[in-house]
């Protein structure tokens, strides 16, 4: 066998991995999440790449031999986290037990070691294979040597080739380091050439081969400007190729014989495990061998039994439904699998369905069963006759409680998040798109089995990980109860007025043909008005405006660039009309009729219940929440929404300023809770305050300026976004900005507060300890660590306002029930909730509904609720 060095720079390894997971600790209190994600990467590597030689070579301090040339170096790099920092002793612990040799050189860097070992390899004929997240490294990618690059988290890897470097960047591997010459390095404070970036620096490269060969001919360069920043800073371009170089001929006092790859120790990596609390990790080990993802997996013990009887179904039960679509409401299920103490079984479809003893188990509350998306499994199964109850464990909610941004698409991919081997993943089992097919019923079987399997196996991990995160009671109390709630509103469904939707769509139409009529008028002639291309050859050749922006096929016609000109021409607001009115046609009018149950007149969207990072619910076919009613055609489509029966009609209630009485109460902000127990409206008292007025002298101008501030505080605004939003001067809206946080001086310590929260955790929470991790809070790019800190400022609120309305769902639900009512819950749309009901009932809903929202908790402000009611959603504003 050929031999095969994997070199991995250990440094860069533990930093992606533990800014990739979550903070995790063992029973001791000691952070284990850095050591959990290399552990993962070393078995995926052992089992991917099969070395012969391997070894993980480690900085040795923070000064090396470039610091000499440059003081600067890395200047600006923030502390390590001492969360990651007592880590690295674990990991050089992990690294002895796989017998996995490492190494560290003083007053060289991980890199120039790396460089050697595989400069030495390459001569000899060994197969190398370099893992590192830091792209300095692919300047080694040589015919024998392929560097593999960390994209996100430590599993998403992009494979460096020469190949590959000639078709990402059009250059060859040594060529890397006159790019980084020119361009510099940010991350490794690496000056290179002001005003030079990644496109010009290729650009510059591929015309003249080589940094030197450039600074040699700057007067051939185009363009006057460059070829003055070249001349200027042609000493640090230089100083900046030779930083970027990775030395090869470091004095690494090894021999590749030293590196020979024998095997892990199983006692040393079991100890090394179990003190770690990595408990799934532990049951990979057998034998001396880590059975780990593409291996077989072992053989499972399963019945199809003839007759489906009661006695199956012993004690707790793990229930898995297969739904071969997305679309639950509509598409067929093709099989059920069911796990327990007893044994494990497949169910045919149509055996399930025809079996009374399976029903009778199914619709038994007192029978808990654990699943993977509760909802799902009762609405697909309630639309064929069968009400699935006692579902009290769902596996997809307790994984998206524990971490909202690791999303799966199914339930193999969420095991591996919690170091468990599932089946196949359903894309690969199934297929994609027309190849996508069902595989024989033995097959078939074996797949479901081992989820039902695999549902038992995920409880115990995912509760234990929910209790230590204090996340038990969102869980149980929050999440499970609304999943029912959810089933049932999707269930029932909303009727549509088709005949209304239709006749708006006629007028929609002709309103397009006027305004399509115009723009040819105005072009001088016709032409494909939904075409960018000819649409940039009219506006910017023929019309000539300016071209504010250009892609790699012509001009750019996006609506930011159609905003930016829109006063320069007549045309240019026509067309911005042209593609709202045509979105609204196709997306909505003919969207809504096209999605609707051709027999009931009902649309049945999808709440996604187990997506945003924040907690908010979202719908799909359709998406019932992005309806854009800011336009008035837009508005008039909630005209079609309707009551189902005779006699009904649709109650709305929505939250007044919800996030805004959050902030009040997160912040503690004296002024802000004055203000809303007193009942102020809060812009004409923000204005008050900002502006130093009384409430008669508050403009309208004023008070709009005081609104947009307020709002964006709730989503982290920055001057930037304040100026784009109310059309002044980002130094005035800086001002505006200054002044509202010396007003309300809780708001400010907040914000100050939670983004020092976020840096030490790793996370924010809301107030039911909803968490969000942002990674991206210690990041060295700007641009990435400004927008964390803006979504660590808004997630706790907007965050804890989803909490509040998913807690008056669930309490509403209950509360008609008690009352025994028929209203129904139809919709949640963000901060509003929708029924339908009998006209009688509607004095009792004005009664009830404020009731149950404005106390589904209690925050240090009043929460205030609107109402209103009428024939279609529309009129119930």
């Amino acid at each position: 066998m050929a031999n095969k060095l994997v070199l991995i720079d250990g440094n860069s390894i533990a930093y992606r991995a533990f800014f990739a997971l979550p903070l995790l600790n063992n029973d001791k209190g000691i952070h284990t999440n850095a050591v959990y994600g290399f552990t993962m990467m070393l078995m995926k590597i052992l089992e991917d790449e099969k070395p012969t030689h391997m070894l993980v070579a480690f900085d040795a301090g923070k000064t090396t031999f470039r610091h000499a040339a440059f003081g600067e170096y890395k200047g600006g790099r923030q502390k390590t986290p001492p969360e990651l920092s007592e880590q690295f002793p674990f990991i050089r612990d992990l690294l002895k037990a796989y017998s996995i040799p490492q190494y560290e050189l003083e007053n060289y860097e991980a890199d120039d070691i790396i460089g050697t070992l595989s400069t030495r390899a390459d001569k000899e004929g060994y197969e190398v294979k370099v893992i590192s997240g830091d792209k300095d490294l692919t300047q080694l990618s040589s015919g024998t040597t392929t560097v593999s690059i960390t994209r996100k988290g430590i599993t998403d890897i992009e494979d460096y080739t020469p190949e590959h470097i000639r078709e990402k960047y059009g250059l060859a591997p040594e060529q890397i380091i006159d790019m980084k010459g020119l361009m510099g390095d940010a991350s490794d404070n690496i000056p290179g050439v002001p005003g030079v970036g990644e496109k010009t620096a290729i650009k510059l490269l591929k015309e003249f081969g080589t940094l030197e060969t450039l600074l040699q001919s700057i007067d051939q360069v185009k363009g006057k400007k460059l070829q003055e920043k070249l001349s200027e800073f042609k000493d640090q371009a230089v100083m900046s190729k030779e930083l970027a170089t990775i030395t090869r001929e470091a004095p690494v006092q090894l021999e590749l014989s030293e590196l020979e790859y024998e095997g892990f120790e199983k006692d040393a990596l079991l100890k090394i495990f179990k003190e770690l609390g990595f408990n799934s990790l532990v049951d990979k080990i057998d034998d001396g061998e880590v059975q780990e993802e593409s291996l077989e997996l072992e053989e499972i013990s399963y019945e199809a039994p003839e007759e489906i009887t009661a006695e199956l179904f012993a004690g707790e039960n793990a229930l898995y439904v297969e739904v071969l679509d997305d679309n639950y409401h509509y598409a067929d299920i093709i099989g059920f699998s069911v796990s327990n103490e007893k044994g494990s079984y497949y169910f045919p479809v149509e055996k399930a369905r025809q079996s009374q003893a399976f029903k009778n188990w199914a619709e038994d509350e007192s029978s808990k069963k654990i699943v993977y998306d509760a909802k799902r499994s009762e609405v697909a199964l309630r639309h064929r006759g069968i009400h699935l109850k006692g579902a009290d464990f769902d596996v997809l909610l307790a994984s998206y409680i524990l971490n909202p941004s690791e999303n799966a698409e199914d339930l193999s991919e969420l095991a591996k998040l919690h170091g468990q081997r599932g089946p196949e993943p359903d894309r690969s089992f199934y297929g994609k798109g027309a190849k996508r097919s069902i595989p024989a019923e033995e097959k078939l079987a074996e797949h479901l089995v081992r989820k039902a399997v695999l549902l038992m196996d995920l409880k115990e991990t995912l509760i234990n990980g929910l209790k230590k995160n204090e996340q038990w009671e969102l869980f149980t109390g929050l999440e499970m109860p609304l999943s029912l709630v959810l089933a049932d509103m999707e269930y029932q469904g909303v009727k549509l007025d088709i005949d209304r939707l239709q006749r708006m769509s006629s007028e929609i139409r002709g309103k397009l043909e006027k305004i399509e009529s115009e723009i040819y008028r105005h072009a001088g002639e016709s032409f494909n008005i939904n075409s960018p291309k000819q649409l940039g050859v009219i506006l910017f050749d023929k019309l000539g405006l300016p071209a504010i922006k250009k892609t790699k096929t012509g001009y750019s016609t996006s609506a930011d660039v159609l905003e930016q000109l829109a006063p320069k021409h007549e045309i240019i607001q026509e067309i911005l009309q042209y593609r709202q009115l045509g979105k609204l046609q196709s997306t909505y009018i003919e969207g809504l009729q096209k999605v609707a149950n051709k027999e009931t007149d009902k649309v049945h969207t999808r709440f996604n219940q187990a997506l945003t990072q924040t907690g908010r619910l979202s719908s799909t076919d359709p998406n019932l929440q992005n309806i854009p009613i800011r336009l008035e055609e837009g508005r008039k489509i909630r005209q079609a929404f309707i009551a189902s029966e005779e006699g009904w009609v649709i109650f709305a209630a929505d939250y007044s300023q919800i996030e805004l009485r959050v902030l009040a109460h997160i912040a503690g902000d004296e002024k802000l809770i004055e203000a809303f127990r007193e009942g102020h409206d809060i812009h004409t008292k923000t204005a008050m305050e900002v502006f130093h007025v009384g409430a008669e002298e508050v403009t309208s101008n004023m008070r709009r300026h005081a609104k947009a501030v307020n709002f964006g505080i709730v989503y982290g605004i920055s001057d930037y976004g304040l100026s784009q939003s109310l059309g002044i001067t980002r130094k005035e809206a800086g001002e505006f900005i200054d002044r509202y946080l010396k007003s309300y001086p809780g708001v400010k310590e907040y914000m100050n507060d939670i983004v020092k929260d976020a840096k030490q955790k790793g996370f924010v929470s809301t107030l039911l300890h909803r968490r969000r991790y942002i990674p991206e809070i210690t990041s060295r790019n700007f641009n990435l660590r400004s927008f964390a800190e803006r979504t660590a400022m808004n997630t706790p609120i907007q965050g804890s306002a989803a909490d509040i309305i998913k807690k008056a769902m669930i309490e509403m639900a209950d509360r008609l029930k008690t009352e025994k009512m028929q209203a129904r819950l139809l919709l949640q749309v963000h901060d509003e909730l929708i029924f339908e009901a009998p006209e009688d009932e509607i004095e009792k809903l004005k009664e009830i509904v404020p009731d149950v929202m404005e106390n589904a908790v209690e925050l240090n402000v009043p929460l205030k609720v609107d109402y209103a009611c009428g024939p279609t959603w529309f009129d119930a504003k």
